[in-house]
């Protein structure tokens, strides 16, 4: 049935269960089956899960993922071996379905004055060639990171990419925002994202883009510089990444993904899921919303400093005064690497002590390495952090090296 409002406008439909349909999975399910989408008897079969679903959910099933709720999403964490994946990917190539991004398009008169006074980097750093990427906190007042994103520069407006998680409080505070500024604000829940990663990835993915998109379009994606995207009609080519190793991230029309999806699994591109997206990031020392920094945390702890544009100093932007006075005053924590060589794993929230200091610290990200043997993990800790540390560990105090917040890029030990 369909649910009114007060006023008899449509709201969020309900299936004959009279369960609720996720907003995504109605706009989805709209495309997919028509206006009268909540009358169609497939879609309870869609809604097995009542988790939000990307376009590939039924090929999931298919090739043996097993599904997990990631932020709301059911997602693959793996098609049968998470060690695999992530050495397929560190080795050869492996894509992954991000389509559970949000992807968000800013345009209008005030779009780059809007993201300037948004973001705590400047896209003015993007405007030299259409397609450039950048990546910057979203903070609060407070100075606290509402998200991390990346935009593109898509000439003339920007298109940005967050994360599944802050979805509905990015969208509430970008609309904010833009209240007072010319600039329209745009989701864009018909398209889909895959993350094609790993030393071959370039070559695989550009063999199966041929087939997708003109030559010219395969020829711009070949030259793309690092952080870079290319706009090839509906499809848009980016060379960024969650990895650490080379590769494309791809969006396109979700009516084309599965058959995409497909023939670059023919190609010899290995299924990835989401446990080797968070080993892979992991070693890369590359943070994850909610870990290593959320709403209370300042990209100055988060190691996120480099994505803070100061100048020019007249630039006005979200969070600005409250990191400015907190960098005036002296951090106080900072985001650093753990090694652990021998037995054990490295868990998050596990309590780091440094020596002298009272102050405790706390494992953001934890794992064990599959390119390295042993276990790394990430750490907010006291500023005055040396060169070991001790976890606590089954209540145990086990000392660990201390290292930059990076441990494996390209294949290699950082």
């Amino acid at each position: 049935m369909l649910l009114l409002d007060k006023d008899m406008h449509a709201c969020t439909p309900v299936d004959i269960r009279g369960a609720l349909i996720p907003p995504r999975v109605s706009r989805l399910a709209a495309l997919k089956y028509g206006p009268n989408f909540y009358h169609h008897a497939d879609l309870i079969s869609d809604l097995t899960s009542m988790g939000n679903k990307t376009a590939l959910y039924g090929l999931h099933q298919q090739l043996g993922g097993k599904l997990v709720d990631f932020g709301g999403w059911d997602m693959p964490l793996h098609y049968g071996s998470q060690i695999e994946e992530h050495k397929a990917v560190r080795a050869a190539a492996g894509m992954f379905d991000v389509s559970h991004m949000t992807i968000v398009d800013v345009t209008g008169a005030d779009a780059k004055a809007y993201l300037q006074y948004l973001l705590a980097n400047d896209v003015a750093r993007i405007e030299s060639a259409k397609g450039k990427a950048l990546y910057s906190g979203m903070l609060n007042v407070s100075g606290g990171v509402i998200d991390d994103l990346i935009v593109y520069n898509m000439g003339g407006w920007f298109r940005t990419v967050v994360n599944c998680g802050t979805r509905e409080k990015d969208l509430a505070h970008m609309n904010a925002v833009a209240a007072d500024f010319q600039v329209v604000i745009t989701e864009q829940p018909q398209l889909s994202m895959i993350a094609v990663q790993g030393p071959e990835a370039k070559a695989k993915a550009q063999q199966v883009l041929a087939d997708y998109i003109s030559a010219d379009q395969v020829t711009a994606v070949a030259e793309l510089s690092i952080f870079q995207g290319a706009e090839c009609g509906e499809w848009f080519v980016a060379r960024t990444g969650y990895t650490g190793e080379d590769g494309y991230e791809i969006i396109l029309p979700e009516i084309q993904v599965k058959a995409f999806w497909q023939a670059l699994q023919a190609a010899g591109v290995a299924l990835c899921g989401l446990a080797a997206r968070d080993t892979l990031r992991l070693e890369a020392g590359m943070n994850l919303y909610g870990n290593e920094m959320n709403d209370s945390i300042s990209p100055l702890v988060a190691n996120m400093g480099w994505t803070i544009a100061w100048a020019p100093e007249d630039r006005d932007f979200i969070g600005r005064a409250a990191i400015t006075a907190e960098k005036a005053a002296g951090v106080k924590e900072k985001l650093v690497g753990l090694v652990l060589e021998e037995r054990g794993v490295m868990r998050g929230h596990q309590v780091v002590s440094v020596e002298g200091v009272d102050a405790k610290g706390e494992i953001t990200s934890g794992t064990f390495s599959p390119s390295l043997g042993y276990s790394v993990a990430l750490a907010r800790v006291p500023i005055e952090i040396g060169a070991t540390a001790l976890v606590e560990m089954r209540n145990k105090q086990i000392s660990v090296k201390v290292v930059k917040p990076s441990f494996v890029r390209n294949g290699k030990k950082v």
